[in-house]
């Protein structure tokens, strides 16, 4: 017997993620799909199921700051693709979500039927993006996938403010070892200091510099 493929939902709209359980199950044979309001219980889904075959991250859960929660979520998951799905589909969000490396940007705005066809394409392993113009954030998506998952939840902390040693307490690592994080993100997306890192990377991780 062929396994189920797994799908987790992460919104914290009822109507949405009820709404796309029904249809998928509807429409998609042999799928599993957990559910959850927070990035944290996607953590723990993570934790007791492993790896997902796709996972739809609302852009704006309660526990997280613009794309702070794709990346704690893609340190766990690895290459597992992970879709945005957003009530915004604002040409910045989307052009931001492509330079993180998220596998597809849906609307919540689409039709249920038009949610379930991106879904089997991204579960085939299609990128789905609506139409956008290339932006300045392009460049920016080479240099994050550069980044190692570590450097990517230390730059994360970063930009939340946090101190080294609150870093390094939050990893579970030395404070050496983020000092040597922080050499290589600067070095990899071409800033010299920590406030430049934090100026450079706001628009992608601080909801008030996003739609």
């Amino acid at each position: 017997m062929v396994a189920a493929r797994r799908l987790l939902v992460a919104d914290d709209h009822p109507l949405i993620s009820n709404g796309i359980q029904l249809a998928v199950h509807a429409r998609i044979p042999n799928i599993a799909i957990d559910t959850t309001t927070t990035i944290a219980g996607a953590r723990a889904l993570i934790a007791a199921h492993g790896r997902y075959d796709l996972v739809l991250l609302d852009f704006r859960l309660p526990d997280a700051r613009g794309f702070s929660g794709f990346f704690e979520l893609q340190h766990e998951l690895g290459d597992r693709p992970i879709a945005i799905i957003s009530a915004s589909d604002d040409a910045a969000l989307v052009t931001a979500a492509r330079a993180v490396g998220a596998a597809g940007f849906l609307s919540k705005a689409d039709s249920l039927d038009a949610l379930v066809g991106s879904i089997g394409a991204l579960l085939a392993g299609d990128r789905v993006f609506p139409p956008v113009g290339s932006g300045a954030l392009d460049s920016l998506q080479v240099r994050l996938a550069t980044l190692s998952a570590a450097q990517r939840r230390v730059l994360v902390a970063l930009v939340e403010g946090r101190l080294n040693k609150q870093i390094a307490g939050d990893l579970d690592v030395t404070e050496a070892t983020v000092k040597a994080h922080l050499t290589a993100i600067f070095r990899k997306i071409g800033v010299q200091n920590r406030l430049q890192a934090i100026l450079k990377m706001q628009p992608l991780l601080d909801p008030q510099h996003l739609p």
